[in-house]
């Protein structure tokens, strides 16, 4: 897709078993749409917006999502693409669809969109977004296969502690207070020695304190099958045009040399870290990919970590991670909602994130991520359909999309 006032879309299939399309998207169609669309997720830069998206947005209403989803298939899924499809689901056949987003509709749940009143793009095929051309043909770029580095030990970040913040302020914890019994901690509690750090109690692998920079390297560098971080990203507006300034909040101090600038005793390393390492810094400088060479799969489960596609030129922590080897990631498309969040605003007395990471973590463990992960998705959906209640939402499960090369 590409911008240009209207959309324009050109689509192929791969060996092409059917025919090539194209179409235009009418400029005020879109924008009429992007805007319900904006109207149903967070604002990262209004810090009460998330009260009001989880009481009165449109992603937890029944009635006014399905409006959404059928304003945003009407306007973005071309009718020669939307035949074909269908064509396909009449012959029990599933595609997999993967889109290349311009900037202006990198915020689009693909999978929810709805071709028709009862259907949902989830229930006829898997989706998932291709990075920038630039990123995945890089000349120096090393993929590092699923097949070969499967045994390897899953590395996981689960809401670190961010130097300066408490855990109740902007930067502190994610997931409350570690318990044994959560659904998080048993859940990398059955993977035994090959999470990384090893512990003895899964609780110890929250909120830690010594999660930083170094130590990622470390890990990395000794190999890894997977990363899995569960923590705060902080992403730039669009108009700022600076993609490479997305942050990641690991433990790092202000000791730590870095291009992104201090907060209170903290420094957060940015895509532009993983990008060029310490070109600059030091005399004889290492390249980000060496320093932070990523595994095949990675989780980015925070706050709109995959906001680097709406940007021109993406240079996030998205494409940070594929142009460092990994060959998939996947990352949220908006804020997330805490567990804590749908206490306090909603009746629910589940844990709709952590079962996410659960769910997400679960597919990257799997020989078919992207299916499984839709699988998840559709069950997620099933439940909406049941009980439309915020907890089942697409407002929490379709913020996240897969990106390969």
């Amino acid at each position: 897709m590409a911008d240009a006032g209207d959309v324009y879309v050109s689509w192929r299939w791969v060996d092409d078993v059917l025919a090539r399309g194209v179409a235009t998207l009418p400029r005020d169609q879109v924008r009429k749409t992007l805007r319900m669309l904006a109207g149903a997720v967070p604002d990262p830069t209004r810090s009460e917006d998330l009260r009001r998206v989880m009481t009165e947005g449109a992603l937890v209403d029944p009635t006014a999502e399905s409006t959404l989803a059928q304003a945003l298939s009407r306007t973005l899924l071309p009718y020669g693409l939307a035949v074909q499809l269908h064509e396909l689901s009449q012959r029990g056949i599933r595609p997999h669809l993967r889109i290349q987003p311009s900037p202006r509709l990198a915020q689009v749940p693909w999978e929810i969109i709805a071709p028709d009143p009862a259907i949902r793009l989830l229930d006829i095929a898997d989706v998932s977004l291709l990075a920038p051309v630039s990123v995945v043909h890089a000349p120096q770029r090393i993929v590092r296969h699923w097949n070969d580095t499967r045994d390897l030990p899953v590395v996981a970040v689960l809401d670190p502690r961010v130097p300066g913040f408490r855990a109740d302020s902007e930067l502190g914890s994610v997931l409350g207070r570690p318990s044994g019994e959560s659904l998080v901690a048993q859940h990398f509690d059955r993977y035994g020695d090959r999470v990384v750090p090893r512990v003895d109690n899964p609780v110890e692998l929250f909120r830690r304190a010594d999660t930083d920079r170094v130590w990622l390297s470390e890990v990395l560098r000794a190999g890894a099958s997977r990363l899995v971080y569960v923590g705060h990203v902080t992403a730039p507006a669009p108009e700022s045009g600076q993609s490479e300034h997305a942050e990641l909040h690991l433990s790092c101090t202000t000791d730590t040399r870095g291009f992104a600038a201090t907060n209170r005793t903290h420094r957060p390393l940015s895509a532009k870290d993983l990008l060029l390492g310490t070109h600059s810094i030091d005399p004889a400088p290492t390249s980000g990919r060496d320093l932070w060479p990523m595994p095949s799969r990675v989780a980015l489960i925070a706050c709109e970590s995959g906001g680097d596609l709406r940007f021109t030129e993406a240079l996030g922590l998205t494409t940070a991670a594929m142009a460092a080897g990994a060959e998939l990631v996947t990352a949220t498309r908006w804020p997330l909602p805490t567990d804590h969040a749908f206490h306090t605003l909603t009746p629910t007395t589940t844990y709709p994130l952590q079962s996410a990471i659960c769910a997400v973590d679960t597919a990257h463990d799997s020989p078919t991520p992207i299916p499984t992960l839709l699988t998840w998705q559709r069950s997620r959906l099933a439940a909406w359909r049941d009980a439309p209640t915020p907890e089942n939402s697409p407002l929490l499960w379709s913020a996240f999309a897969t990106v390969t090369g």
